[in-house]
């Protein structure tokens, strides 16, 4: 009896001791974020003040790239380059990169994803760049590409770059050299966007161990998935049927892809927008439509005036909205009210930026108070099966890596 009596005793002792010890290991607002360990699904939106950039490390330890911007807009159109200007953007977002995969043996991106080529997600020129031996300039994707390898890389564009026109823009005319250099000469792959596909970024560790995660591709160049296999269908009119002056712009053609692990599921579109109802030009709302309801969106467009409207807030309808602000534009105050306000759609909601700029408060008023966070790397860290997750947002004044809050637990749908 008093055998049984001992082990019961030791049995609860145990699991207080394990309970105690995981309560213990939580981080805490002051320490260092804690690397990713497997099972874990990280997503890293960095802030450079120079435009997006989001890192993902997924559940077996596959990694993305989505954008890397470094736009060359002089302030005062612009937030104040993060941590400091003593380095350009790419180097900075090669850094974190880095020290986030500080416990890996192989320092490796597995994937890029270009979501469009506006500088502010894949990087602009200015004079006294650096440039690499092999001729192009590194400056937001083609600097992280330079600095860390990588295996494969995906935009909109590839192999011809010439939908719906080919660019003549100096960013991009350099870019296309970075990627064609590296296919030619470093063995990386390079592929265009496929809307509609589950199998174009996939993971590349242990695929089998986790069933319940897909990346599927929303939309590209107009062609948006129609929720039915790998179906597709084209929003844009044929270029025939257009005047030049008005072919689809660079943002309506952004690519997008929902992620989905367990019950969280995240959207990233890069800079689609929308147009009055029923116009061909607004990509947003069948793409919010196919998409459905998410945990975490990112917003469209830098919750811009054009974009993020509430066609697509509603059909979306998620607990966490991240906003990649670069300027004082950014977001729209009718944007920023229509995504807090319950008439859009009901249950609560957090509102987080990278940035938030003096001038915008001014303008946008007492919505900007109503938000959880308005500087600041923000890392979305979803637990082990998908079924809940957590906010972090990082110190990014400094190197340090810090935590500044820790928002959560939010309970996936």
């Amino acid at each position: 009896m008093k055998s049984k009596e001992f082990f019961y005793k030791t049995a609860c002792f145990m699991v207080f001791i394990c309970c105690s010890a995981s309560i213990l290991a939580q981080p805490k607002v002051g320490d260092i974020f804690p690397a990713w360990t497997e099972g874990y699904l990280d997503i890293h939106h960095i802030n450079t003040g120079k435009g997006d950039c989001s890192f993902l490390m997924l559940p077996d330890g596959t990694t993305m790239l989505v954008d890397a911007g470094a736009t060359t807009r002089p302030k005062p159109r612009v937030t104040d380059p993060k941590p400091n200007a003593d380095r350009p953007p790419g180097e900075w977002i090669s850094r974190y990169i880095l020290h986030m995969m500080r416990e890996r043996k192989e320092k490796k991106i597995n994937y890029i994803l270009s979501t469009h080529f506006d500088s502010d997600h894949i990087g602009g020129l200015s004079p006294g760049m650096k440039t690499a031996e092999a001729g192009y300039v590194l400056s937001g994707i083609t600097e992280v590409g330079e600095r860390i390898p990588f295996d494969k890389i995906v935009d909109r564009g590839w192999p011809d770059y010439n939908y719906p026109r080919a660019s003549n823009a100096a960013h991009v005319l350099n870019y296309i050299q970075f990627v064609k250099w590296k296919v030619e000469n470093s063995g990386v792959r390079a592929e265009r966007f496929r809307s509609g596909a589950n199998d174009q970024f996939t993971l590349v560790h242990q695929p089998a161990k986790y069933p319940n995660f897909e990346i599927r591709n929303i939309t590209s160049n107009g062609e948006v998935w129609t929720g039915v296999g790998s179906n597709t269908r084209h929003y844009f009119p044929s270029l025939e049927s257009l005047p030049p002056d008005q072919y689809p712009g660079e943002n309506m053609c952004s690519n997008a892809y929902r992620l989905s692990y367990g019950k969280f599921d995240y959207f990233n579109g890069g800079d689609l927008t929308n147009a009055p109802a029923g116009q061909w030009q607004d990509i947003e709302t069948p793409v919010g439509m196919v998409t459905g309801p998410v945990e975490v969106c990112e917003a469209n467009h830098h919750a811009f005036f054009d974009a993020t409207g509430l066609s697509f807030i509603q059909s979306v309808r998620p607990s966490v909205w991240i906003v990649h602000v670069y300027s004082p534009s950014q977001p729209a105050g009718k944007v920023l009210a229509e995504m807090l306000s319950i008439r859009s759609y009901p249950g609560p909601r957090d509102v987080f930026s990278t940035n938030l700029m003096d001038e915008a408060k001014v303008v946008i008023g007492d919505s900007t108070d109503r938000m959880k966070s308005s500087q600041g790397h923000i890392v979305i860290r979803v637990n082990p099966g998908g079924n809940d997750y957590m906010i972090y947002i990082l110190d990014d004044s400094t190197e340090t890596f810090k935590i500044k809050a820790i928002h959560g637990p939010y309970i996936c749908n």
